[in-house]
């Protein structure tokens, strides 16, 4: 899990290096886009597959690829390679990201995995404060290379650890066909779909041909696979997992509470920066407080699972909690001091800690032991989702604000990215009143997203968790 999460936020810091030396720096972003639209195309196909073949065989195969994909980033010699490696290396980080969760539920009795979510919690914490201090480090002092070849001893690491500790974790043998028509359908739909929300309002208006095209083929392509999987044998996503309200509602709200932390992640530090004149560093030293009360959310929510056997209360009151910090930040993001803005995004990562590993459990909670694989997966699939809608929703919001300010206050900056608006001369001291009404919109609309993330939990049946593991068979 350290490995996959460290490799969303090393890549960043290098960005503007790699243009330098293989030059397309627009065609940077697919750096990016690449990794995410193949890792997350492929989460549900690794959660079926190892309800099939086994957790260990799947994680193993996974983390190969992630080893392979990651050498050829730091062996690629012109852009369009590295852009189809990173493609390759997400393909194996649907794998890490899914399958240690999946893994959990294998071995861990439902009331206990709240405790083992927040020890995820923690890693992907540790994660996030150091991927962007490597990646700095090793391409201002070193290569940028190096942020790729790190991977390869983890890698390796990971493989020993996991091929030692999962021996005899167990596996289900029994007959079974793979729906290779309903994985491809998927992917497709999925990329398409991600492909959408990814360009609109960036590359193409949202009202484009393109964009429309895209999105009806998402729609065609999903429709297909419905079809396909109300006919496949061996569905990979079984339809009657998302007619259960309890997965439909955790899918739901993972899917929203990824939204926000997407939004906190990538736009609290382009306001600091913006609107309080802070360097990246300094701003991205901010996501700190978040980072780390996520953690503590995360261990509160896990605990109380642990010892009540029940789930609801604290992601009911934290992500309220949260839903107020986001109001505050909109309502006073002018007046409010620095540290008044830390304390309240470190209310929001509390808030939003409760509910992450909350939901998870509960959709494991909610499935049988045959389907607990397809059922992480998917959930997981849907908070990528989240990320890459939060990512547009939220930009859109905060470029329309933009614009139409800028123009009713009679100014002239025009700028078709969030990043284009840090350049040189785009902005004016004169404009910093038109950027700070734009990112308060940004934080009200993010509290109703948390408000309406409350009315799914509050809507959540309170089942009690189990207080036993799955029962296995025989070891693999």
């Amino acid at each position: 899990m350290f490995l996959a999460a460290l490799d969303q936020t090393i890549v960043a810091p290098a960005l503007p290096a790699i243009a330098r030396d293989l030059g397309e720096f627009n065609a940077i972003s697919w750096l990016v886009t690449a990794y995410l639209l193949s890792s997350t195309a492929v989460t549900p196909i690794f959660g079926k597959l190892s309800d099939l073949y086994g957790r260990r065989r799947l994680l193993l195969a996974g983390l190969a690829i992630f080893i392979a994909g990651s050498i050829a980033c730091a062996l690629a010699p012109s852009m369009v390679t590295l852009i189809m490696a990173r493609a390759l290396q997400g393909l194996g980080g649907g794998a890490l990201i899914t399958l240690p969760n999946a893994i959990i539920g294998d071995v861990v009795p439902p009331r206990e995995r709240g405790r083992y979510q927040g020890f995820f919690a923690s890693v992907f914490a540790l994660s996030s404060i150091a991927g962007p201090v490597l990646g700095g480090l090793f391409t201002e002092r070193l290569s940028w290379t190096l942020i790729f070849w790190i991977n390869v001893p983890l890698g390796l690491l990971a493989v020993y650890v996991s091929a030692r500790a999962l021996a005899r974790l167990p596996v289900v043998s029994r007959p079974h066909r793979i729906d290779y028509l309903g994985s491809l359908l998927i992917a497709a739909a999925t990329v398409s779909f991600l492909l959408a929300v990814t360009w609109g309002g960036h590359r193409y208006a949202w009202l484009s041909l393109p964009i429309a095209a895209l999105l009806v083929a998402a729609l065609l392509l999903g429709m297909l696979f419905v079809l396909r999987q109300r006919m496949a044998e061996e569905p990979i996503l079984p339809l009657a997992l998302m007619a259960n309200p309890t997965i439909r509602l955790t899918s739901l709200i993972g899917l929203l509470l990824v939204m926000l932390n997407i939004g906190v992640s990538v736009y609290v530090p382009l306001f600091l920066e913006l609107a309080r004149g802070m360097g990246a560093g300094a701003a991205g030293l901010v996501l700190i407080a978040p980072m780390i009360s996520v953690v503590g959310g995360a261990l509160i929510a896990g605990q109380y699972m642990r010892f009540v056997g029940r789930f609801k209360l604290p992601p009911l009151i934290g992500v309220s909690v949260a839903a107020v910090a986001l109001w505050t930040l909109g309502q006073e993001i002018e007046i409010l001091s620095l540290i008044e803005i830390v304390l309240c995004l470190a209310a929001v990562g509390m808030g939003l800690g409760t509910g992450f590993p909350t939901v998870l459990v509960v959709t494991q909670n909610a499935v049988e032991p045959r389907d607990l694989g397809i059922a992480t997966a998917s959930h997981i699939f849907f908070r990528s989702l989240g990320g890459a809608i939060g990512v547009a929703l939220f930009a859109a919001i905060i470029l329309g604000m933009l614009h139409s300010s800028l123009v009713r206050a009679g100014g002239s900056a025009t700028f078709g990215d969030l990043t284009d608006i840090l350049h040189q001369g785009v902005l004016t001291p004169a404009d910093l009143p038109q950027v700070a009404a734009a990112f308060a919109a940004f934080f009200k609309v993010a509290a109703a997203v948390a408000l309406a993330t409350v009315g799914c939990i509050a809507l959540l049946k309170e089942v009690p968790l189990r207080g036993h593991a799955p029962a296995g068979a025989a070891a693999e």
